[in-house]
């Protein structure tokens, strides 16, 4: 194995070691994050979140705590890239895809004659 191919396996270990250490929640709540690129001359990667991620609300905001703390505990990363595999990049707000529901919602049945919104559980 030549040193190039050692040096970019040791970052896609630190860049996969760093996902699982900071971001726990994305596989507990049925997410997944992996690595879908990673260039060692620009340090740039692109981050494939799925399962659960891909529908989820808070996503964006996933991406975007990936996107600052990566860069910041990983000197050789530059740009961070991430997609939700919802068909585009995510990077703060794509289209399309599914939008989040919350306890206590229904689906548009009754024709908008109720504003109210869901009732709270208690």
């Amino acid at each position: 194995m030549s040193t190039e191919s050692q040096e970019t396996d040791d970052l896609k270990d630190r860049v996969t070691n760093f996902l699982r250490r900071n971001f726990p929640q994305i596989q507990m709540h049925g997410g997944s994050a992996a690595i879908q690129n990673l260039d060692r001359e620009t340090g740039e990667v692109t981050i494939l979140l799925g399962g659960a991620c891909s529908g989820c609300g808070i996503s964006p905001m996933t991406i975007q705590a990936i996107k600052t703390r990566m860069v910041k505990e990983i000197p050789e990363i530059n740009q961070v890239h991430a997609e939700t595999g919802m068909g585009g990049d995510s990077e703060m707000g794509g289209s399309g895809g599914m939008s989040p529901s919350f306890p206590g919602e229904t689906s548009d049945d009754d024709g908008g004659s109720s504003d109210e919104g869901p009732q709270a559980p208690f």
